[in-house]
């Protein structure tokens, strides 16, 4: 019977001394410690699963949840050999020379890779976003594990390691729903600043795009040496920003000629003395 194979007189199997002062009481505590680390890391892996599945793409995802999966077998396999009484103060000795050898060949790397791994959790930048990063601006192309793409304006891609992009200012332009921009609009002092800035506002308020909530802003801002400037504010969609900045202000330019309100340009009166003179005797 297999109760019978167990048991030998008052002893059982898990009373027997493997080596040493390990028993198969021992062993069988460190088996059941084992499984559970298992189970742990499996149920870890779910939850990272359905965390960061809409946070970073499949391949960088799979990659975070095996270093995390293996990284807590690996502390459970540290823990179980101290309890097969094997002595690690040697494996740590050893362990801590090649680390040290490691970590200085390759400390750029782990300084990007646990950068590339804080931005995925912070997320401060997106694939798609038009971002400026320490003065390159363009669209994040793709964040890999050790660094960030971008395309510039200009069509260039450009790799930027990812402890400079975590470590540097990021300015994301498309993070908030609105994106404001501003024109100076100089009149003439002969024209009324009022019916101008009237026009103006009827001018946004009726385009499709500028947005009503921010409201826009148009008021006179200062009398300049040569022209009233009046000041126009507009908020826009950040995708639709730039093309409804360059459709306004010729539009604001044309309505105000329309009207009678004349761009001011910069323009200065010289008086001469001799006609001035021949003026007086006539």
């Amino acid at each position: 019977m297999i109760f019978d194979t167990v048991i030998y007189g008052n002893f059982t199997v898990l009373d027997r001394v493997i080596y040493g002062n390990v028993t198969g009481f021992d062993l069988l505590k460190i088996i059941v410690f084992l499984i559970i680390a298992v189970l742990i890391a499996r149920v870890v892996v779910i939850y990272l699963r359905r965390s960061l599945k809409d946070r970073m793409s499949r391949d960088l995802m799979e990659i975070v949840i095996k270093v995390t999966y293996y990284t807590i077998i690996v502390i459970a396999v540290l823990f179980s050999l101290k309890d097969l009484q094997i002595d690690l103060s040697g494996l740590l000795v050893a362990g801590g020379i090649i680390g040290i050898v490691i970590g200085f060949a390759t400390q750029s790397i782990v300084g990007n890779l646990v950068s590339g791994l804080f931005l995925m959790f912070e997320r401060p930048i997106k694939i798609g976003d038009q971002v400026d990063i320490d003065g390159t601006s363009g669209f994040v192309e793709d964040i890999h594990t050790v660094s960030t793409i971008i395309r510039t304006y200009e069509g260039l891609y450009v790799r930027i390691p990812n402890e400079k992009v975590f470590t540097n200012k990021i300015t994301n332009y498309v993070a908030n729903t609105a994106r404001r921009f501003e024109y100076v609009v100089g009149i003439r002092y002969s024209d009324d600043a009022d019916d101008a800035i009237e026009i103006i506002e009827d001018l946004i308020e009726e385009h499709p795009i500028a947005l009503k909530d921010p409201s826009p802003t148009v008021f006179v801002d200062n009398l300049g040496d040569n022209a009233v400037n009046i000041i126009v504010r507009i908020w826009a969609p950040p995708t639709e920003w730039y093309d409804l900045k360059m459709e306004m202000l010729w539009k604001i330019k044309k309505d105000l000629e329309e009207n009678g309100i004349e761009i001011a340009f910069p323009q200065r009166t010289v008086w001469f003395a001799n006609e001035l003179q021949k003026q007086e005797v006539s």
